[in-house]
């Protein structure tokens, strides 16, 4: 499952009926924070909501921003987090009036992250969490020519959510725990959430917390069971003993194309014993990336072959291998070197033509279209 996608809006139930849950929620399990996601318009309505949440025994609130369906033709949602300074003055109202730990849910239907993240710090918000759900369409029905969910013979954009996010996700996250006005915020991470290790990534990229929906949807509420044993045993292995100990760990490894290392080299190594010969590696490499692989004519199991002056360690054979750990890639360079693209920059050592020898690449073995042909079926 790569993902949902949905058409939802907020709850269609009363008001009463939600803080009556919240109460009845917080009187059997005293000990569990209960946080109340809220999304209103005008300034009357968020000062009474609150009181009304607070009253009913909710630990924290938290402040939907995020929703690129429905609510944002209202002027709520993703309307308000595509609008940082009207962000920081609904989050300046919540503050004023607010009792309880208040935090900010940003939208990911934005081209710059760091915007709103910094609009939620100045208007003085307690913690942001993100990403919510991406603006999306899903498919057509190919019957009623409808976007999918079709509704009636109409559809619309909706909110996606679920795995495929969690790229996404990550990489905003970064985005705002990197940033020196928000780094000492606590953020939440939520986005494609649904293992033990995606919870290890969100940690080690800056988060305090993680939010879980689409897999408890997926897989039950059992799922979280799963993802706490498996956080557990990570911090036994690795001797942590809170996950502050790892907090942001990675973010010191996050750093600019520039800065990469041009001298580190990999390449592809394909275990022969493990090998089934279905070739995706082959047709992959040859059709889509650097015609580095080959199948020997003498090979009659069809076990592929890394031609190693040709390979760039792009890693897309190990992607679609079927067989775990068959493909590997294995490094070349001994690490003594070390040269990135902005340190040839600064020395005026850039290709200045795209026939410049300084660009590399000109010595790839490409075959000519009449030798490629040959082996047309």
């Amino acid at each position: 499952m790569a993902g949902f996608n949905n058409i939802e809006l907020i709850t269609d139930r009363p008001l009463a009926d939600n803080l009556r849950e919240i109460e009845e929620v917080k009187k059997y399990f005293p000990d569990h924070a209960v946080i109340a996601s809220l999304m209103v318009e005008t300034k009357e309505e968020w000062i009474q909501i609150i009181k009304d949440v607070e009253n009913a025994g909710a630990d924290g609130i938290e402040l939907n921003f995020g929703c690129p369906h429905g609510m944002c033709e209202r002027g709520m949602g993703s309307a308000v987090g595509q609008e940082p300074a009207v962000l920081q003055t609904i989050v300046e109202w919540v503050m004023e009036a607010a009792n309880i730990p208040v935090i900010t849910k940003l939208t990911p239907n934005i081209s710059h992250i760091v915007d709103p993240g910094l609009a939620a710090v100045r208007g003085g918000t307690d913690a942001i969490s993100l990403i919510n759900t991406i603006k999306s369409i899903v498919g057509i029905d190919l019957d009623t020519y409808a976007p999918y969910p079709v509704v009636d013979g109409k559809g619309t954009n909706g909110g996606y959510c679920g795995p495929a996010v969690k790229p996404i996700a990550l990489e905003m996250l970064k985005e705002l725990t990197k940033h020196p006005e928000i780094q000492n915020i606590p953020v939440s991470g939520i986005g494609g959430i649904e293992t033990w290790r995606d919870v290890v990534e969100f940690i080690l990229l800056g988060a305090g917390s993680v939010q879980v929906c689409t897999a408890v949807m997926h897989y039950g509420f059992g799922i979280v069971r799963e993802m706490k044993a498996g956080l557990e045993q990570f911090m036994i292995e690795k001797g942590y003993e809170t996950i502050y100990d790892f907090k942001g760990k990675a973010l010191p490894n996050v750093t600019q194309w520039k800065h990469l290392n041009l001298k580190h080299k990999v390449v592809a190594s394909i275990d022969a014993d493990k090998c089934i010969g279905c070739d995706l590696c082959y047709i992959a490499c040859d059709d889509g990336a650097h015609q580095a692989i080959r199948i020997p004519e003498e090979n009659s199991n069809r076990i592929p072959e890394i031609i190693e002056e040709n390979c760039v360690g792009c890693n897309l054979c190990s992607l679609v291998c079927p067989v775990e750990e068959c493909i590997t890639m294995e490094q070349r360079d001994d690490g003594k070197e070390h040269l990135t693209w902005d340190e040839k920059s600064k020395a005026n050592e850039i290709p200045t033509s795209f026939n410049d020898d300084r660009a590399g690449g000109k010595h790839h073995f490409v075959p000519t279209v009449a030798d490629a042909l040959k082996h047309r079926k």
